[in-house]
């Protein structure tokens, strides 16, 4: 089995949407072993409403996902732990058997600069940061778990 966790600060939106994308890429492969995809953050903040929203609109349900702490899953023996912003990089703890850490920094949708940022703006943004992990939960699927098994999914 193929263990991936997905970790950012706050568990909040960047690290959901790659946990749900990862799975749903790799739900259409034919594997020879099962994929499992965790998502964590260094401190959880819950699952923002605007990353449900958007992977909504997209065809994909995270309105029952949870917001986990990293420490709840340091026992697993994961084949891949994805940092998806800098601090989840510099504060990511020791797991004793990691494949793989690998590092790819999104933009945190909710920290939009200004305070009078209209709710239009900030959907934006996350449709934004949406489909940027869109496109690299795919091409991380197709690379680290089979190419050329990857279905179409246009």
């Amino acid at each position: 089995m193929k263990r991936i966790l997905v970790l950012c600060s706050g568990n909040s939106a960047r690290s959901q949407i790659a946990q749900a994308y990862l799975h749903y890429f790799a739900d259409r492969l034919k594997p020879t072993e099962p994929i499992e995809v965790y998502s964590a953050g260094i401190n959880p903040k819950g699952v923002n409403p605007l990353a449900i929203q958007v992977l909504a609109e997209d065809g994909i349900d995270i309105a029952n996902h949870t917001s986990n702490p990293v420490e709840d899953y340091l026992h697993i023996p994961f084949d891949f732990v994805l940092t998806v912003c800098d601090k989840a990089r510099e504060q990511c703890p020791f797991f004793p058997a990691v494949g793989q850490r690998i590092h790819q920094s999104f933009p945190e949708p909710s920290h939009m600069k200004g305070r009078d940022i209209d709710a239009e703006a900030k959907l934006t943004a996350f449709r934004e940061v949406r489909d940027m992990i869109k496109i690299y939960s795919q091409e991380f699927i197709a690379t680290h778990v089979g190419a050329n098994q990857l279905a179409s999914t246009q």
